[in-house]
């Protein structure tokens, strides 16, 4: 059993090197589109529809730029703005099944940037990455679930 002080370094070595790994790809497939864009097609992917304030928290950006990054992506018709049944004088935003094939080919072009990269691996680590995966997946799914559980009792 690992100890606190060793799991939060993994933690954080885990992070570092995501972030690392996402960039290199990023910067292999050649593609110029802004992460921020990416970043907010993946939030309204997992979260559904947003209004525009809690999308640019989500996605860790102020709401000027927010609002930038919106009408961009509704020129481009990857999302579209959808009245807030909650509130008749707001917006939310979503993204467009145009926008959600734009994000899986996106999302392909990074796995292919990075495939000669791990072409070598063996069936074990193949394994031991997959396991990583879902094990990381679940960790963040639940807190996704905590998130929107707090936010409808909140309101």
């Amino acid at each position: 059993m690992a100890t606190d002080t060793e799991l939060q370094r993994i933690l954080g070595d885990l992070v570092v090197t995501s972030h690392r790994l996402a960039r290199l790809a990023a910067r292999v497939t050649g593609n110029t589109e802004s992460p921020a864009t990416w970043r907010t097609l993946s939030v309204l992917t997992t979260s559904g529809p947003l209004r525009l304030g809690e999308l640019a928290s989500h996605s860790r950006v102020s709401q000027p730029t927010m609002t930038k990054i919106v009408r961009n992506l509704v020129e481009t018709e990857w999302i579209k703005r959808i009245a807030d049944t909650d509130d008749a004088r707001a917006w939310q935003i979503a993204i467009t099944p145009k926008g959600a094939e734009a994000l899986e080919s996106w999302r392909n072009q990074l796995a292919n940037a990075l495939l000669p990269m791990f072409a070598d691996l063996s069936d074990d680590e193949v394994d031991s990455l997959r396991r990583a995966v879902e094990i990381i997946g679940s960790r963040v799914e639940l807190t996704d679930a905590a998130s929107a559980a707090l936010r409808g009792s909140s309101t």
